[in-house]
């Protein structure tokens, strides 16, 4: 198997300053998965128990000079230390030079180990070069390929209903204080366009109701609920229509997954799986200069739903 590319400064800068800062706030490791078309970075997708994000890259979001070739369909997966993948990224931007080449390569360690596989990072600079390689995993066999595309392909369907949620800021403020009080998080989202955020105890019951947000999807007239005095009798009523969905997540897995905004979104919405198995976070990004979505990127977290008799 080969894989030779050149990262655009675009790419650098996406992946650098971006997307890695974002994913090391999750896990240290994470997967690349390489084929013809796309780089896609999968955190946790082979394990339902944490957070689990995928960031998709078209190949010419971050590369040009993009060569693959495996006996695999030209797909190639490994794991990788994103401390360390950071780490080479940043000194290719520290260099003066014109060129980022990536590739895979074997090398010895020392003369008396066995070959061992990395992701070499070469940045030639006008007075000299720097040639950095980092570790990574053995490639993975080709079962182990199919099973990572099939998490994949099995994390694609999207709730009935998304709602686009408030400045993540303002998320991030709220759950800061929510997380001192107890460590499962209550999501609601309507069909209406509200999100509902809270935390309940034996002792006391507190969060934030987002009204009229934007919905992509299923949506509903909000004028059956208008009756409703408060915030918790208008989600009871929205359930008892079905036009919402109420979760209880790990605060901690909310928290992580709120250093999305790392990645700079241009909008970010929630919703709940049809069997109510996840919530879903999903990002967008917008062309620059423009609110037409860039598909050439897209990330999403998926966080697994507690039991209620965690709470």
């Amino acid at each position: 198997m080969k894989f030779k590319a050149f990262l655009t400064d675009h790419g650098v800068s996406l992946l650098e300053r971006r997307f890695v800062p974002a994913f090391e706030k999750i896990g240290k490791i994470c997967h690349i998965y390489l084929t013809r078309d796309h780089v896609i970075l999968l955190h946790n997708v082979l394990n339902a128990d944490g957070v689990q994000a995928i960031a998709q890259f078209n190949k010419e979001a971050l590369f040009e000079e993009y060569r693959i070739s495996s006996q695999n369909e030209d797909r190639i997966a490994f794991t990788i230390d994103l401390t360390l993948l950071s780490r080479a990224l940043k000194s290719s931007i520290s260099m003066d030079g014109d060129k980022l080449q990536v590739k895979l390569v074997k090398k010895r360690p020392t003369l008396s180990e066995r070959p061992m596989p990395y992701l070499t990072f070469e940045s030639k600079g006008y007075r000299s070069a720097v040639v950095q390689d980092v570790p990574i995993s053995q490639p993975l066999t080709r079962a182990d390929v199919q099973e990572l595309q099939y998490a994949l392909e099995m994390v694609q369907d999207l709730p009935r209903t998304l709602v686009q949620m408030p400045d993540l800021l303002q998320v991030q403020t709220l759950v800061e204080r929510l997380k001192n009080v107890g460590d499962v998080l209550e999501v609601a989202v309507t069909q209406y366009g509200d999100l509902h955020l809270q935390v309940t105890t034996t002792m006391v019951s507190i969060g934030s109701e987002f009204r009229k947000l934007r919905v992509l999807g299923v949506r509903a007239d909000s004028s059956t609920i208008e009756g409703a005095s408060n915030p918790s009798a208008r989600l009871e009523q929205a359930l008892r229509n079905r036009e919402a969905s109420s979760v209880q997540v790990s605060m901690k897995h909310f928290t992580k997954s709120l250093q999305c905004h790392l990645t700079k979104p241009d909008a970010s919405f929630c919703g709940v799986s049809p069997n109510d198995s996840c919530l879903l976070l999903m990002f967008q990004y917008y062309v620059p200069g423009t609110r037409q979505t860039d598909n050439s990127l897209s990330l999403h977290y998926r966080l697994p739903v507690l039991d209620p008799g965690v709470s």
